[in-house]
């Protein structure tokens, strides 16, 4: 139990699920308009925003927004209002709401998914998320949407190419995004790092494609069936693309790729020796169980779980975990053995919780998606000895997803193995995930930063990008720093 309730926290911070709903209440008052309010979690808070309609035959319609983890719109399932008390339910994220109103501007109540967690809400908006880094038109380049066709799929990605306003036979890259339905932009708790990587990469000279992933925003196609390998040809699709503009140096065309997308990038370069260069940022360098496995004992110890409890529980967490890596087995088989091993250690009380079999239910569901998978059983050290491109491995020491010391020495050991010598890895003390400057590197915090992505990472990303396809920039400084120490 306990380590569905760490893979329920996990789930809950990066992604919250809409269902269809209804609602019923009538009263004599009114709690029609916006409410919000800070919810305290055990790794900060984050901002919960109810938008509540009465309709004309007075039943309450309501929408969740939760802005620090980018989601919005989430639907209920019924609003009650009687007796000054407001209760919401939420099934599609196993949660529900109750609270009094105590005025005609002021609830407090009760928030509870998995445990209760108080929440008092105001009434009107809450602040608008700042971030600083987002930027503005008019830019300085050009910006296209584009559509890049994948034959081999058959679909359409919907893009965006900024390229320099002057010059021509542009450097370029393609962006590829981490895992889960991703927009161009990568949008994540109200932050667009993608878009700030865009804006100055190009502002110096490098133009740059990125894509909606496949059945997300624009691009079509199917999301929920499609693992690493599909997306693989989707990012040779971009790069294919760029190879087609007159505008691109076809020679010097390499991938940025962030998290999922950093084995993407691996996976993409080993197959075409063509691709110029990778910019792995936070990618991973081992299999994914053992990626997992660090990954979840991380993100306990980060919401506050003694070492001693992790150790009593890990052991559960790798037996399932290598449940996950029998391929002759049926996703129906794998459910039922999860169930069967998660249930045993439950009292019958427990599993008569309609809230709690379904938060199982739905776990196991996504642990065994086609695209977790391939994820937990693909090893990236066979694709990582075919690279010939220079690689640029950055990670954050406080990354609680893609831990840096485990993988950044996994990248530059079993690439250098091939005899690729132009592998620069670099770890950032005070960065997490996303490449923020942070404090605790929890999942909760990303929303709660101003801060996109380090300028320190940019400007790391765009000079080792620059130095890489032009060397004799790098050779002719060398030799005029020479002559002035001479001088």
């Amino acid at each position: 139990m306990k380590i569905l309730k760490a893979f329920h926290i996990v789930i809950a911070i990066t992604g919250l699920l809409t269902g269809l709903f209804f609602s019923s209440s009538i009263s004599a008052q009114d709690i029609s308009g916006t409410w919000h309010g800070k919810l305290t979690v055990p790794t900060g808070s984050l901002t919960i925003v109810f938008h509540i309609n009465q309709t004309e035959q007075g039943v309450y319609v309501t929408t969740l927004d939760s802005p620090d983890q980018g989601a919005n719109g989430i639907k209920t399932q019924s609003t009650s209002f009687k007796d000054s008390i407001v209760t919401i339910q939420i099934p599609s994220i196993h949660a529900s709401y109750k609270g009094k109103l105590s005025s005609n501007h002021t609830i407090s109540g009760t928030f509870t998914q998995g445990i209760p967690m108080p929440l008092n809400l105001e009434k009107g908006e809450a602040a608008p998320l700042k971030r600083p880094q987002e930027p503005q038109p008019p830019f300085p380049y050009r910006s296209e949407e584009v559509t890049v066709r994948n034959e081999q799929a058959g679909i359409n990605l919907a893009g965006t190419l900024t390229l320099p306003e002057k010059g021509s036979k542009f450097p370029a890259v393609v962006m590829v995004t981490g895992s889960g339905a991703q927009d161009r932009n990568e949008e994540i708790m109200g932050h667009k790092p993608f878009l700030v990587i865009a804006d100055y990469l190009t502002r110096n000279g490098i133009a740059v494609l990125r894509c909606d992933d496949r059945g997300t925003a624009a691009s079509q196609g199917d999301h929920t069936t499609a693992t690493n390998e599909d997306f693989v040809t989707d990012t040779e699709a971009a790069i294919n693309y760029l190879r087609g503009r007159k505008e691109i140096n076809t020679k010097k065309i390499g991938i940025v790729g962030h998290s999922a997308g950093g084995i993407i990038a691996f996976i993409v370069a080993a197959k075409d020796p063509s691709v110029a260069f990778i910019v792995s940022l936070a990618g991973a360098g081992v299999r994914g169980d053992s990626l997992m496995l660090k990954q979840v004992e991380s993100i306990s110890k980060s919401q506050g779980m003694p070492d001693v409890v992790w150790q009593g529980m890990k052991p559960s967490v790798r037996n399932r975990y290598a449940m996950l890596q029998q391929a002759d087995k049926t996703t129906g088989e794998l459910q039922k053995e999860l169930y069967a091993d998660v249930t045993k250690s439950m009292s019958p009380e427990q599993l008569k919780d309609l809230n709690t079999v379904q938060q199982i239910s739905a776990q196991i569901s996504s642990m065994t998606s086609p695209w977790y998978l391939h994820f937990m059983r693909y090893d990236p050290a066979k694709d990582m000895k075919k690279i010939k491109c220079p690689v640029f491995a950055l990670n954050g020491e406080k990354d609680i997803q893609v831990d840096a010391a485990m993988n950044l020495t996994a990248i530059q050991q079993r690439i250098s193995e091939n005899g690729n010598k132009k592998v620069t890895v670099k770890a950032y003390p005070n960065l997490n995930h996303l490449f923020q400057t942070c404090e605790k590197g929890t999942l909760a915090e990303y929303g709660q930063l101003e801060e996109t992505i380090s300028p320190e990472v940019l400007k790391d990303i765009t000079d080792w990008i620059k130095k890489t396809i032009s060397p004799s920039i790098g050779l002719l400084k060398t030799f005029i720093d020479t002559l002035d120490s001479c001088i």
